[in-house]
């Protein structure tokens, strides 16, 4: 069965990035006990990641490369900000490498990475971890069915059965 919008998809995959010298570097990777479900064609994915794979049936595998352009954008130097000590006040200031939750004004969610501490402030990164980077994918296609009526209602799958879920 070839992949098609409202299907539910499950496939395993390989993920590799490149480090600031281009070398390939191990990312994570999921297997066919913990392989990723997910509702196709309804932006839940990457889109390029989605066109790549959208020619699959079940058991076909795939290698492909997704530029930063089309993944999670290029790495944005304006997106390097400085929050108050002041922020923390009350508890331990965070260690340079910790992702602080943050929110904006209008309630969405996003992280930042610390970059540098100081008396006066703490340095952060909003940029999302693989900003800048391309995304290497292996990837085998374990599963597709069309989505349950509920999982189309809900905007996400209910694992690989339909039944799995809340």
């Amino acid at each position: 069965m070839a992949l098609d919008k409202n299907h539910v998809v499950t496939l395993k995959y390989v993920l590799h990035t490149n480090d600031e010298n281009g070398e390939k570097v191990f990312v994570e990777e999921t297997s066919a006990e913990n392989a990723l479900t997910f509702l196709y064609g309804v932006g839940m994915m990457i889109p390029k990641f989605e066109e790549e794979i959208k020619d699959l049936t079940i058991g076909d595998k795939a290698s492909f490369e997704i530029a930063p352009g089309e993944g999670y954008g290029e790495r944005d130097p304006q997106a390097v900000t400085q929050l108050p000590v002041d922020m923390f006040e009350g508890q331990e200031l965070p260690p340079v490498g910790a992702v602080l939750p943050l929110s904006d004004n209008n309630g969405n969610n996003f992280q930042a990475m610390v970059l540098e501490v100081t008396p006066e402030a703490v340095t952060v990164d909003l940029n999302h971890p693989m900003a800048g980077k391309s995304l290497f994918f292996d990837v085998e296609i374990l599963n597709a069915r069309p989505a349950t009526e509920e999982e189309l209602a809900h905007g996400h799958a209910h694992g690989e059965d339909g039944h799995s879920g809340h």
